[in-house]
């Protein structure tokens, strides 16, 4: 095959690409938010408390994280394509289970399998974008398929309200589910690894020998990626979990409010991602190397995370809207930059490992701060929550700036005498 044909078969396999890692993602989170959703009506039907419900989403993140580092081992193993049709099949059948739960153990028991099943959709993702697209035009596509989060998010508020309004809250679960089963018969049909793997990370066009898991953690590069996200992501579980909770017991909105309103914020994350993708991917372009301009971004990113603290100050639920809008805005370009970094820094056949290395500390860190957030929600304010989350971002700049290297150099490979 000719370089154009090639160049013109891999324009039409990106498209393909982002499309099903796009639909996959939002799925994902329109999975997840159900819960975050329905809470209100489950304090009721099945006596969920405030701090049941931190539990909970504990649980759903201790499963998130067990299962971040093993998912993308495996997939780099079993490759993308096996490994992302059982994830989302997995977490399909998981989600439709959900319909079952009698009391706050069987829902803790389903959530920690959905965060088992659900981990491996971004190490998946952010190794397909390595394999399918170039530095140039990495920061987009994964704006792009991460956006797919947004949307989920977007979504799920009027959908969940309808369908938990019209009929009852567990067929709910089990429609959901069901759009999981819809994307597994697609991904099937239509996806198509690449033959050659043309785009290797920046500063390190040779391919490596597969490496024991241990030695990721002699790398700078690594450990800035892992306490960059402990701190960072955080934020937005924050956000996903806990907004339709902060709008009802804050700020006294309905279940038909939540649902007219707490998809807002979220669009404007969805337009933060592709914003903050392609700005570093003009700076690329520019000349500034894949990593400076990630950072650049990066950095104006975390400013604008700062606007958590008036989103609590101000007495307009209006303007609470707007600010916490400004908030998702950032983190999601922050985000689309942040994911990015593995694929600039490493080969694609380590891709996956180090995204789902980087999202085990983020679960980890999103698991301390759901209990903290649960226990200073009820006996503090959220207002605490605004403020200690501004000041995880600062935290996480500061890593990101100053412990990732621009390059990352070739690591030691085992001795094969």
């Amino acid at each position: 095959m000719g370089v154009f044909q090639l160049k013109k078969r891999s324009a039409a396999s990106q498209r393909i690409v982002l499309m099903l890692l796009f639909a996959a993602t939002a799925i994902n989170y329109l999975d997840r938010q159900t819960l975050s959703i329905i809470a209100p009506i489950l304090h009721h039907q099945i006596g969920l408390t405030t701090i049941d419900y931190s539990r909970v989403v504990f649980i759903f993140l201790l499963g998130y994280m067990l299962s971040q580092s093993l998912a993308g081992k495996v997939i780099d193993m079993i490759g993308t394509r096996l490994g992302l049709f059982l994830c989302v099949a997995c977490w399909s059948v998981v989600s439709m289970l959900h319909g079952l739960v009698v009391g706050v153990i069987s829902l803790a028991a389903l959530r920690l399998l959905l965060g088992l099943a659900e981990a491996g959709n971004w190490p998946g993702g952010i190794k397909a974008v390595s394999e399918n697209f170039p530095p140039e035009r990495r920061a987009f596509a994964v704006g792009v398929f991460n956006s797919g989060s947004t949307f989920g998010a977007i979504i799920a508020p009027p959908i969940v309200a309808a369908v938990a309004g019209m009929w009852s809250w567990r067929l709910m679960f089990v429609v959901i589910g069901l759009t999981g089963v819809v994307w597994v018969v697609a991904w099937h049909v239509l996806y198509r690894p690449p033959h050659v793997m043309p785009f290797q990370a920046a500063g390190n066009t040779d391919s490596i020998p597969r490496r024991p898991f241990h030695q990721f953690f002699s790398e700078r590069a690594v450990w800035g990626l892992m306490v960059g996200r402990f701190f960072a992501d955080p934020i937005w579980w924050f956000y996903a979990f806990w907004l339709p909770e902060y709008l009802s017991q804050s700020r006294g909105f309905s279940l038909m409010q939540i649902g007219a309103t707490a998809w807002i914020p979220f669009l404007f994350a969805g337009v933060g991602g592709w914003v903050g993708g392609h700005a570093s991917d003009v700076l690329v372009r520019h000349g500034k190397a894949p990593v400076t301009a990630r950072k650049m971004v990066m950095v104006v990113s975390a400013i604008l995370m700062f606007s958590g603290i008036p989103a609590f100050e101000v007495h307009s639920n209006l303007w609470a809207i707007v600010w916490i809008s400004v908030v998702l805005f950032g983190y999601t370009s922050w985000a689309s930059n942040i994911l990015a970094l593995p694929a600039d820094l490493f080969p694609s056949e380590e891709v996956a490992q180090v995204t789902g290395i980087g999202g085990t500390t983020a679960a980890f860190g999103g698991m301390l701060f759901t209990l903290a957030t649960g226990w200073l929600a009820q006996n503090v304010s959220y207002g605490s929550v605004f403020l200690v989350s501004t000041g995880m971002i600062i935290c996480s700049a500061i890593v990101i700036v100053v412990i990732v290297p621009r390059y990352r150099h070739a690591p030691l490979v085992p001795n094969s005498h």
